[in-house]
């Protein structure tokens, strides 16, 4: 069995097949027969899990095995407590609501890399970095959620999958590294 942990670059979509205008997992990935155990947007970058092991797989994407997903994200304005609040208390997204997470406010990551195009940056609208650890992953949901209560994502970077983060394991955007199985567990 092996377990593959990659830091997906932005832009990329968390797939092998072709895409006609966008870079693939297949651009960055040269071991055979291992796949995505979850997915991130195309626009979201950070730590994906690849196995070829579709029990392993299944254990880590499927949302009853409330898996910890923890995301940085920085947002447009700055978290007061009743956003964080709603946050955390899970919100109505209009075809679901979500379930309760953590959601912090946290310092500007230092040590992220920077993003290549960089994040739009206005003048007069502060930014803020929020820390949201989730048990679900529906699509889209953390920038659905931030603009919920009115703190729409400009960049979003999943830190950590479990017990296995980009700390644990420090990658560059398109880096792999290959690790057990029984790191991530909590």
């Amino acid at each position: 069995m092996r377990l593959i942990l990659f830091n997906k670059p932005f832009g990329v979509m968390s797939q092998f097949s072709a895409h006609p205008t966008r870079a693939t997992l297949a651009d960055y990935i040269k071991i055979p027969h291992v796949y995505p155990a979850g997915r991130l947007d195309a626009d979201s970058e950070g730590l994906l899990l690849l196995t070829d092991d579709g029990k392993l797989q299944h254990q880590i994407a499927h949302p009853a095995a409330k898996a910890a997903k923890r995301y940085l994200a920085q947002v447009e304005g700055v978290a007061d407590q009743a956003q964080l609040t709603a946050l955390r208390s899970g919100i109505y997204l209009g075809d679901f609501t979500t379930l309760p997470c953590q959601a912090v406010r946290i310092a500007n990551p230092e040590w992220l890399w920077r993003r290549d195009p960089p994040v739009r940056q206005r003048a007069n609208i502060p930014t803020d970095w929020l820390m949201l650890t989730l048990h679900e992953g529906k699509n889209r949901q953390v920038r659905r959620m931030t603009a919920a209560v009115g703190l729409p994502t400009l960049r979003l970077v999943r830190y950590a999958i479990g017990a296995v983060s980009l700390a644990s394991h420090p990658l560059l955007p398109g880096e792999m590294r290959e690790i057990e199985a029984e790191e991530l567990q909590e």
